[in-house]
């Protein structure tokens, strides 16, 4: 099935009712994996049980960057392609990815609240992470001022490709500046710097992670559709009743 043939909203709901049931259970046995690698993970030498929020913290911050970038693939089918549901994707992706990002950043307080002997410091990895936070808000509060959902759809897409520029900044603010977070030590060149018995649950709590924020952007995806279509009845109603 290709993207086109998602574009009927009636199919997209069709396929996400068959769908939404197998992605839940396989969020379910992944977290059921994850906590459990978790559980059996060794403390760090230095760090101690406080490594652990790493395979919170790491996962969340990875989804909260991904869903902005969802979100400006959306924009782009909105503005350039007038794909149907994009703007439903980009609307429904918002929230989401503003949990994520603020997970990622009380997680990150908390962990660094040991390590470095405070929960923040200005530096660029914080700063931009937190700055993608504030734009999420942004987006958010864009798409419940303004009533006309083909007019808030385009703006909020204009903003999300603009803030997209944010992106690579997250990404390379810890080998562009020097920062007290710590560098990439997962993808990078030469491969992971983190030992396989923390690593393999990092892993699969990321796998997990990322179910569940495909699981809750199908379900808030066919909320939207649902919720326009309420909005659309209750105009040819009122309508109606106006009458000629």
């Amino acid at each position: 099935m290709s993207l086109i043939d998602l574009a009927n909203p009636s199919r997209f709901l069709a396929l996400t009712a068959r769908a939404l049931p197998w992605l839940a259970a396989a969020t379910v046995l992944a977290f059921a994996i994850g906590i459990t690698e978790v559980y059996f993970a060794p403390d760090d030498y230095q760090q101690g049980a406080t490594v652990k929020i790493m395979f919170i913290h790491v996962p969340a911050a990875w989804l909260g960057v991904f869903a902005w970038i969802v979100m400006s693939a959306a924009a782009l089918g909105t503005l350039v392609w007038r794909h149907p549901l994009a703007d439903v994707a980009a609307k429904a992706a918002a929230p989401i990815g503003a949990a994520f990002t603020l997970m990622c950043l009380v997680t990150g307080s908390l962990w660094g609240r040991p390590m470095w002997g405070t929960y923040w410091v200005w530096d660029a990895r914080l700063t931009s992470v937190l700055v993608l936070f504030l734009m999420y808000l942004g987006v958010i509060a864009l798409w419940r001022t303004m009533d006309d959902p083909a007019q808030a759809a385009r703006a909020a897409a204009v903003l999300t490709l603009v803030g997209a520029i944010n992106i690579p900044i997250i990404k390379f603010s810890v080998d562009w500046w020097n920062t007290l977070h710590q560098p990439a030590s997962v993808l990078r060149l030469g491969g992971s710097t983190i030992h396989p018995a923390i690593l393999v649950p990092l892993i699969v709590m990321a796998v997990a992670f990322t179910l569940l924020f495909v699981t809750l952007h199908v379900a808030a995806m066919r909320n939207e559709i649902m919720r326009r279509r309420v909005r659309t009845l209750m105009m040819l109603q009122a309508g109606a009743r106006m009458g000629p």
